[in-house]
């Protein structure tokens, strides 16, 4: 590895001196001993079987590792394709944002995790956080479309939450009890015998709501809103749009959904879709989700943390809560002047 590197050094030394005017840059060491080790470790463990040692030594095999990590490093580095980009990490829809979601999620890494029984609640607003970082980072990058149908299974995430955050126990043990439904109608049980069991409860569940054979798959899905007070009178459905966002009180943002829904199925709208606009969009919704994720997290564990953590989480509450309100409300008056403008644009 370090003859490969001092290989690559000196190569990338001499195109530097032969082509100065080529836009080449001096080369990070550290970057390319990066390619240089990745590039042989895959090697190492996508052939456990085999003794490399017999070939790194060969001249063929030398010369096209040092090649390779070069190219990597020259096209990935300095040619790469970049999306045009609205936002970066500093500007403060960001920054405040992010500083905010990074500080929750270190709150949240100090509790126990992945035992559904016990920790629903804390997993789904963990993954709802960690979905917040994960669409800032795609607007960072210039992906506003993926961004914003990222935004589809946050808000998803979020309905789902709402409710069992709602309607508390009975809700959350439904939701436990469908999910075994879904682990055994993919074979994820231990055994054939557990899964037996579970389709003969789910049917006889199914039958007392006089539903189908074809309604299976809906009912393990989105059955768990018959644990909510009234479901009948609610006028519920087994679907998202008219069952989990109707309960969760977000039939508002239907629109979008379904905006989003299309841009995530391909679509033309995600081929010829207005950046700017979906960006600005996108960065709006994804605030709203989070006042009401914050919302959630701050009524449930605020409770439950010690006195110091909770202080030391009103502080930055009161730092930077009204900082993400003020950029909300000047980024949804930014949006109503782009949609003012295109119908101007329209009616012209």
């Amino acid at each position: 590895l370090y003859k490969s590197y001092v290989e690559a050094s000196e190569c990338a030394q001499e195109l530097y001196t032969l082509s100065p005017s080529d836009n080449l840059t001096p080369i990070n060491p550290f970057v390319l001993i990066c390619y240089i080790v990745y590039e042989y470790y895959y090697l190492k463990i996508t052939n456990p079987d085999s003794d490399i040692s017999k070939i790194q030594d060969s001249d063929e095999f030398f010369a096209s590792f040092v090649s390779k990590s070069l190219d990597k490093y020259y096209t990935n580095e300095h040619l790469a394709f970049k999306n045009v980009k609205y936002v970066n990490k500093y500007l403060p829809p960001m920054s405040t944002l992010s500083v905010y979601v990074n500080f929750v999620l270190g709150m949240l890494n100090r509790y126990q995790k992945n035992d559904p029984k016990n920790t629903l609640v804390v997993d789904m607003l963990d993954k709802g956080f960690k979905l917040i970082k994960t669409i800032l980072e795609l607007l960072e990058n210039g992906a506003e479309t993926v961004a914003f149908s990222t935004w589809r299974t946050l808000h998803e995430s979020e309905c789902i939450l709402y409710v069992l955050a709602k309607f508390g126990e009975n809700s959350i043990n439904a939701y436990l009890k469908h999910m075994r439904y879904a682990a055994a109608f993919r074979g994820l049980l231990e055994s054939k015998e557990e899964t037996d069991k579970e389709f003969e409860i789910l049917k006889g569940e199914m039958k007392s709501l006089d539903l189908k054979s074809k309604d299976m798959k809906r009912y393990i899905e989105y059955g768990w809103l018959t644990s909510i007070p009234n479901f009948k009178e609610l006028d519920l459905k087994f679907n998202f749009r008219d069952g989990v966002q109707k309960a969760a009180g977000l039939a508002n943002y239907s629109n979008e959904y379904e905006l989003s829904s299309e841009i995530a199925h391909s679509s033309p709208l995600m081929i010829y879709s207005n950046k700017n606009y979906f960006y600005v969009d996108t960065l709006l919704n994804v605030y709203e989700s989070f006042f009401r994720l914050e919302k959630i997290f701050s009524d449930i564990f605020t409770k439950t943390i010690s006195e110091e953590e909770a202080k030391s989480y009103a502080v930055m509450r009161k730092t930077y809560f009204q900082q993400l309100i003020f950029i909300h409300e000047k980024e949804s008056i930014r949006l109503k002047n782009m949609k003012r403008e295109s119908q101007n644009k329209k009616s012209d």
